[in-house]
């Protein structure tokens, strides 16, 4: 962590950016910080009303992020847990955050992220917790080894802007048209009256920039722009941001990447006549370049760039030798529908699932339900 991570220079009042859309739950503020739930549907106003209510009087507070946590993960905790941290001193509030994974290790690209200090490990988590908030965890399952941890909370909070989400709480302030959760973060902790400092700000503007693509998918409204010109006014730096998640890689990344890619299979029928490109990241091709799990994450980033395939598709060895699936959409196929058959879930042009058996069989049923999940054919 470089010294310009740890530094406050400055905090942003939040809660002062109307929304781009009426109605929308995780498309609105408060019109000032004072507490009150951002400007929602009715049902949904109560629900953000008695959040604050919930996290304003706990004595304790129990942050998760699902396993194998990305930037709007990782980063939508952060800041959430750096904003009650800031007023716990006053409240003598006690905040834990961790996510489920064992071993227990932060993504190497995001330990840029402030609030290293704030992680505990699953093992030192309450089992039965009295509060307790998941983020960007559309179902349990994805809590990892906190999923019971879940199940015993007195009150369970799921913020998520998955379509495919559970509802597995107790309180759920889910909206599937945000950008990301970090966008319900930021709304949280506007509604909370918790102004927005540095170290606030690197996670929700992580989290922003991870599930926009930097900006460059559909779901980036003016009101993402207005709500990232916010946090970069805190002093982020955003080349230094970009850098960490996207244009940083182990040498070894490069040779891996080309086995990777040379193997690419491109099916010009498939998905219902949209095409698709998919290709697979075994242990072996990291072994052979000393290469964490972490990094085959980005090769579905290179794979989607094939012209002639609306839908790319990485399948991604672990550790332990399971496959974690990745696909994302251009737009003409419903990849968060195929995924969620195939057990997983997500968006309509990004998602993924754990496969079951071999990858001919994985592909098998996900080549049937891509073609299913067409919101066009030709």
């Amino acid at each position: 962590m470089t010294p310009e991570h740890t530094q406050v220079q400055g905090h942003a009042t939040p809660g002062r950016i109307p929304p781009d859309r009426p109605l929308a739950p995780g498309g609105a503020l408060p019109a000032e910080a004072t507490g009150s739930a951002p400007c929602a549907a009715p049902d949904m106003a109560a629900d953000w009303a008695r959040a604050v209510a919930i996290l304003t009087s706990a004595p304790e507070v129990c942050l998760a992020c699902h396993i194998r946590p990305d930037g709007d993960a990782l980063g939508s905790m952060l800041a959430v847990a750096h904003a009650l941290r800031s007023r716990a001193g006053s409240a003598g509030q006690r905040i834990i955050a961790s996510f489920g994974d064992q071993p227990f290790e932060i993504p190497k690209i995001l330990r840029f992220l402030p609030g290293a200090d704030l992680l505990s490990p699953p093992g030192s988590y309450p089992a039965r917790p009295r509060v307790m908030v998941t983020f960007d965890a559309a179902s349990a399952d994805r809590l990892g080894m906190l999923e019971a941890c879940a199940a015993r909370a007195d009150e369970l909070i799921v913020l998520d802007h998955h379509a495919s989400n559970t509802r597995f709480g107790t309180l759920h302030l889910i909206d599937p048209a945000a950008a990301a959760t970090a966008v319900l973060a930021y709304d949280l902790i506007a509604a909370l009256g918790i102004p927005i400092t540095r170290d606030i700000a690197f996670g929700l503007y992580a989290g922003i920039v991870t599930d926009t693509g930097s900006f460059k998918y559909s779901t980036t409204s003016p009101r993402v722009h207005q709500i990232a010109a916010q946090l970069l006014a805190t002093g982020i730096e955003p080349g230094a941001v970009a850098l960490e998640l996207w244009d940083r890689v182990p040498f070894g990344y490069l040779g891996m990447l080309s086995s990777v890619l040379d193997r690419a299979v491109l099916e010009p029928d498939g998905a219902a006549g949209h095409g698709l490109v998919w290709t697979t990241v075994s242990r072996a091709d990291r072994a052979a370049f000393g290469l964490h799990y972490d990094v085959a994450e980005s090769v579905i980033d290179v794979l989607r760039r094939a012209e002639e395939a609306d839908v790319a598709v990485v399948f991604k060895e672990s550790d332990d030798g399971q496959w974690m699936v990745s696909s994302r959409s251009k737009g003409k196929v419903d990849v968060g529908r195929a995924c969620t058959r195939a057990g997983g879930g997500g968006h309509r042009s990004a998602a993924g699932f754990t496969a079951r058996g071999t990858v001919e069989q994985a592909m098998a049923f996900l080549r049937e339900y891509l073609a299913d999940g067409a919101v066009s054919r030709r």
